[in-house]
């Protein structure tokens, strides 16, 4: 019989506000480039950096914003864990072992490169994946690509910036407070016993919590948006694929709209605003710059396919039926998509060193737009499935083989 992914219709939301959301965040970096590099630039980038209680309105918006986005990210992550590609573990390992390569060999290009060197920091920048964008750009695709690669791509995504998310707390944190941290970590265990012992469902005392939580995790040294991610997991979260009203489910719907089309839009006038001198291509020939670029650019689907492939040719996993190689290789020439992690860790990696955190943000942009035009060419050119990849007889085949 005809094999069929049925999605749930988060998933399907996700997918679809990526496509419109990647839109926007083009449109805000070409007006963040344009008016950083006017005449208007200097009291633009100045606005920026201006100080509200203590912290920089670009501050508060890495710090603070974007936990918001790390939380969507978290609940994301839970639900592939309970109910998506993540919740067998078989089908779990393929996603998993690809985004292990997606990181290990772009983060080994860029350490190969500037290992022992002050730019050394930079090794994480090339290790992400943008969700909106790459599922953004996959959209635009429509039914011309097996939707078995929509839902690998995105589990892919996920891990990836689970890993992310981990090189962040372990490799970026500075000045480490033991007595702020064991505050953080007592609110979220605390939030924990409620869902689990007390079983409290209303979202409120979460979110009150979180808050804390965020704040003890600002004061400890470990990034704030750390917080983000424990939130969602703090939060009660049903198992049952048709529960809507869990609280997990409704603050991620909730979310959806405000970080697609705000949190991430402002991320990007704040962070794009590069001001491109007259040495600018010398710059993207620097070891870091280059790091970047060939990381995000080539380390991502080289990784990506050879990790995949090996734990294929091993018996470890199995692809899904509707899917070939090249496909796998168009996922991994999307995964070099990097933009608004790989923005984030580049701010992380370089603190108060503006001209290699601007340099850094230089080449994300250019390696992410190759990565995506080529990866688009790629999937529209090769990626739709053949005869064999479709045909009920050979799918009963196949499936009759691996039984």
């Amino acid at each position: 019989m005809r094999i069929e992914r049925r999605l749930s219709n988060t998933f399907k939301e996700f997918a679809a506000s990526g496509k419109a959301g990647g839109i926007i965040l083009i449109l805000c970096t070409l007006i963040s480039l344009g008016i950083a590099n006017s005449p208007a630039g200097g009291a633009y980038l100045g606005f920026w950096h201006a100080h509200i209680a203590g912290l920089s309105i670009e501050h508060w918006i890495n710090d603070a914003l974007m936990a918001v986005f790390f939380l969507l990210i978290g609940l994301e992550l839970e639900r592939e864990l309970y109910n998506g590609e993540l919740s067998e573990f078989r089908n779990a390992l393929l996603p998993m072992l690809a985004a292990t390569g997606g990181i290990a060999v772009p983060a080994l290009i860029h350490f190969g490169l500037n290992g022992g060197t002050p730019t050394q920091a930079g090794a994480g920048i090339p290790m992400a994946t943008d969700i909106a964008f790459a599922l953004g750009v996959l959209a635009l695709l429509g039914s011309r690509v097996p939707a078995s690669l929509k839902v690998f791509l995105t589990a892919l995504a996920v891990m990836d910036d689970l890993g992310a998310i981990v090189v962040i707390g372990l490799f970026y944190t500075s000045d480490l407070s033991f007595l702020y941290l064991s505050g953080a970590l007592a609110v979220f265990a605390c939030l924990v016993a409620m869902n689990r012992l007390m079983r409290v469902m209303a979202l409120l005392p979460y979110l009150l919590g979180g808050a804390l939580m965020w704040f003890f995790m600002l004061k400890s040294g470990v990034h704030a948006t750390i917080a983000g991610v424990l939130l969602a997991f703090a939060i009660p979260y049903s198992a049952r694929q048709d529960d809507e009203q869990s609280p997990s489910h409704r603050l991620e719907h909730a979310l959806h709209k405000p970080v697609t089309f705000l949190i991430l839009p402002i991320f990007a006038l704040a962070n794009t605003g590069i001001v491109i001198g007259s040495g600018w291509a010398s710059e993207l020939l620097t070891s870091n710059s280059l790091g970047i670029m060939l990381g995000l650019v080539a380390g991502k689907p080289v990784g990506i396919f050879l990790f995949s492939f090996a734990a294929v040719s091993l018996g470890l996993c199995r692809l899904p039926l509707d899917l070939a190689w090249r496909h796998v290789l168009g996922a991994g020439l999307l995964g070099g998509i990097g933009f608004t992690m790989s923005i984030f860790i580049a701010n992380l990696a370089f603190p108060g060193q503006p001209e290699a955190v601007n340099a850094s943000k230089m080449a994300i942009l250019l390696a992410s737009l190759i990565a995506g035009v080529v990866g688009f060419a790629w999937l529209k050119a090769m990626g739709s499935p053949t005869v064999s990849d479709t045909d009920p007889d050979t799918l009963d085949l196949e499936a009759e083989e691996t039984r």
